[in-house]
């Protein structure tokens, strides 16, 4: 029996919202890349590690924006034939380079937070502060450039997290300045530096998982495949479901392609199958679904629901 075949192109952003939010990226490249020399000079001038760890996080930032920024530019390109899909993931895939940036970088991080930890080294606390404030109302500025982006895309959500991070660090920069302005308790400085690397590697963490899984064809979290599966083998005229493939094309679009056993001939599959596609797209708004129709003479045999 020949397949079925039905795609629902979806639109997230129109032409003139995806110009403001390039602007919008492209400012927060600027601003970030401005603001990393600034605090690598005052880092070696005061001799805070703090502050140049800040430095290199901000420049991560700046680096994951143009990341951010090509992907986007990449993945609005229509599908042609090297790219049946469309380029869509690149926006997944530049997720994945973010995050794992922010992985090694912590980890570098803390590396040297633990050597600064058996050497403290003299700081000048005001240049700390000083700078340290000047980067927190940047990096505020950039995260509120791309709140409203990153609530559509995984990949504006790994650089927004980039500045979240860092805002976080400039306040702890802030914090260990004073107390060493204060108490001349040089500690703090390293002791900060670990922190914010936790910190940097806990988010990274946590958000990495979700991207890989989505890289690797994983089924999304709803709708489950079980239930979908049940939907199907209610809909009159079908005896059964087997070779069930549910996963995301992008991060908002999820696909599906089975094989379907019909219970009566093959003058039934008409019917079954614009019903399965109604069911679908009402209960699961799925809307990209390759249906292969089958008569239980041609019907696979001992076909696992799941897989080939």
């Amino acid at each position: 029996m020949p397949h079925d075949h039905s795609h629902g192109h979806h639109h997230h952003h129109h032409h003139a919202v995806d110009l403001a939010g390039d602007r919008r990226v492209a400012w927060a490249v600027a601003v970030n890349i401005a603001l990393t020399f600034v605090q690598i000079a005052a880092g070696i001038l005061s001799g805070s590690l703090a502050l140049i760890a800040d430095a290199i996080h901000n420049l991560s930032d700046a680096l994951s924006l143009v990341i951010a920024f090509v992907a986007r530019r990449i993945a609005r390109r229509p599908a042609d034939a090297s790219m049946t899909y469309g380029y869509g993931r690149a926006e997944v895939v530049a997720a994945l380079i973010n995050y794992t940036t922010l992985i090694v970088i912590a980890v570098m991080l803390a590396f040297e937070g633990v050597e600064r930890l058996f050497d403290p080294q003299q700081i000048e606390g005001w240049t700390v502060v000083v700078v340290a404030g000047v980067a927190l109302v940047i990096d505020t500025v950039t995260a509120l450039l791309m709140l409203r982006l990153q609530k559509d895309s995984v990949n504006m959500r790994a650089a927004f997290l980039h500045n979240i991070a860092d805002a976080l660090g400039s306040v702890a920069v802030i914090v260990a300045g004073t107390l060493i302005l204060l108490y001349d308790w040089r500690l703090v400085d390293p002791i900060v530096t670990l922190g914010i690397s936790a910190y940097i590697l806990w988010h990274a963490g946590v958000e990495i998982g979700p991207v890989i899984r989505l890289l690797m064809l994983g089924s999304p979290d709803s709708p489950a495949v079980g239930e979908v599966a049940e939907r199907i083998r209610a809909i009159p005229g079908v005896a059964s479901v087997h070779h069930l493939h549910l996963w995301r094309m992008q991060e908002r679009e999820t696909a599906l392609e089975c094989h379907v056993v019909l219970s009566g001939g093959a003058e039934e599959a008409g019917a079954v199958r614009a019903e399965i596609r109604r069911v679908l797209h009402d209960a699961f708004e799925l809307t990209h679904v390759t249906l292969e129709i089958e008569t239980p003479e041609e019907a696979c045999t001992d076909a696992p629901l799941i897989g080939h």
